[in-house]
């Protein structure tokens, strides 16, 4: 298959008029958990109109330019850093045609606000700006995308998921349930609506995060691109050269008839797909799905659990840290550190990081024993600290890592949580998860609080415990794919797509290829 560099981002990092003294507090943390990135400046307040209708509008002209030239000269500032930073800014005109993010390759450019998206089109110059439909799935008229006006020589993808959840089609079972009042979900709208109308589109997930950029669980946006330079990169991602995931970096690399994810090929009696997959958990299965029908499914699911496992094994598991009391029985306790490290006999060969916030950190020593340093946080409705906008858990914050690692099957891992040790069999990790509740603290918290540490069961500690997760682990049997397969005759407009599902829900979408003269 063809060698590019696989790239992360988070194409979708909204920053507010009020927030502009965050963006290098942003730009260090996006340089931390991405390859290069994109922020979208969001010229919009709420406001009331004269007899209290609440409204979202753009801020005055001049407030605007001026957040606009700040951005640009951070992004010269920035223009020596080995980190690619592209400005943007997001744009809604009259709702009609759906919300873009528009993205330059140079900082010489202005930001516009016209009502449509064809006169957004007119002013920002082609093959230098992209303009990207986000949250497709709401109703056409009301934000949801347009396919009718859409160009993909300004528009090469669409984000398919993000924290406002999946856009794939009317009847995916990741709801669009977050911001509920711009719901509900509509078909017409939806990627798999426009690929079917004739669209052309590639596929990415990113975060529409409005608190910090690269929040774990809100999309990424994977591009494979022939090297780390700006130029590169553009050009991939107008090439539509990419792919989106719901959560953790599955890595994902689709081939049609020799060609990448997001090419046009040729008409052709035959159609050889190839791909290859190293997830983070056991694959479930592949769809291949040619012009919007399931073509071939390659199950996973039984190819790999009765091997039995000796010696030295590549293996994954994920290492989650977070939970704690509930806000309605202490309303003051929202946060907590966390010191710890993990040793092996073996080697640990990866560690990604699933973090949530900023203000994570994990470190090799040598080559078997990692040390991390962590927070995690709770909170409610209106806590601008947390991610207000994950489908899943939106006002908690654990943090997670990915943990791949070469060691006999019979050694033992030790894994210390504030200065306290818990040892684990590597046989015994890949086969149960396993949890350790602090309960012994929730029990010092409620006698402190209510003169109360005893009950007939667990419920008033254990609901109010931090706790941590040793997700179970898989073999790399379990998470490494490579398979192929024939779909028949390519005729013209015809189009092919991947979506890869994991065992732990998570999903990666690949962008189609194309059946053009």
């Amino acid at each position: 298959m063809k060698k590019k560099e696989l790239l992360w981002s988070d194409f979708h990092s909204n920053i507010h008029p009020k927030q502009m003294n965050d963006l290098e507090n942003w730009f260090d943390f996006a340089k931390e958990m991405l390859d290069f990135w994109g922020v979208a400046y969001y010229p919009f307040l709420h406001r009331k109109s004269e007899h209290g209708l609440p409204l979202e509008d753009t801020i005055p002209e001049e407030d605007m330019q001026k957040d606009w030239e700040y951005i640009r000269q951070f992004a010269e500032e920035k223009s020596e850093d080995d980190f690619t930073f592209f400005m943007g800014y997001e744009w809604q005109g009259n709702g009609e045609d759906g919300d873009h993010n528009v993205y330059y390759l140079d900082n010489n450019q202005g930001i516009h606000h016209p009502m449509t998206y064809k006169e957004l089109l007119n002013k920002i110059p082609k093959g230098q700006a992209m303009a990207i439909p986000h949250h497709t799935g709401y109703a056409v008229g009301h934000r949801g995308k347009n396919w009718a006006t859409h160009d993909y020589e300004y528009s090469p993808f669409t984000e398919i998921y993000s924290s406002h959840g999946s856009s794939e089609s009317d009847y995916d079972d990741i709801p669009m349930n977050v911001h509920i009042h711009m719901g509900p979900r509509d078909s017409k709208g939806t990627v798999m609506q426009g690929l079917k109308e004739g669209a052309v589109t590639g596929i990415i997930c990113s975060g529409d995060n409005h608190v910090c950029p690269a929040i774990t669980g809100n999309g990424f946006l994977a591009v494979w691109s022939e090297d780390r330079s700006r130029e590169s990169i553009f050009k991939a991602l107008l090439n539509r050269n990419v792919y989106g995931v719901t959560r953790s970096r599955i890595q994902l690399n689709y081939e049609l008839n020799g060609a990448l994810m997001g090419d046009f090929i040729e008409p052709s009696q035959t159609s050889e797909a190839k791909v290859e997959v190293k997830g983070t958990n056991a694959i479930d299965r592949i769809e291949f799905i040619k012009s919007n029908v399931v073509k071939d499914t390659y199950i996973h699911n039984g190819q790999w659990e009765e091997e039995t496992l000796t010696g030295n094994v590549v293996f994954k598991f994920e290492l989650e840290l977070g939970w704690g009391p509930d806000q309605r029985v202490y309303p003051d306790i929202q946060e907590k550190h966390w010191t710890g490290s993990l040793k092996t006999t073996g080697k640990i060969l990866d560690i990604e990081k699933l973090w949530t916030t900023p203000g994570q950190s994990v470190s090799m020593i040598g080559e078997s024993e990692a040390e991390f340093d962590i927070n995690t946080t709770k909170g409610g409705y209106g806590n601008e600290k947390l991610s207000q906008k994950n489908h899943q858990t939106p006002y908690i914050q654990n943090q997670s890592m990915i943990f791949e690692i070469e060691a006999d099957v019979n050694s033992d891992l030790e894994i210390i949580i504030d200065d306290k040790t818990y040892s684990y069999k590597v046989k015994d990790i890949l086969s149960e998860s396993n949890l350790i509740g602090l309960v012994d603290e929730a029990k010092k918290l409620a006698k402190e609080r209510f003169d109360k540490d005893d009950f007939y069961r667990s419920d008033p500690f254990w609901h109010n415990a931090y706790k941590v997760k040793i997700h179970r682990g898989v073999p790399a049997t379990a998470y490494e794919v490579t398979y192929e397969t024939e779909l028949g005759e390519l005729t013209q407009d015809d189009y092919i797509l991947v979506k890869v599902y994991q065992r732990n829900g998570e999903r990666a979408w690949a962008s189609p290829i194309w059946v053009k003269n």
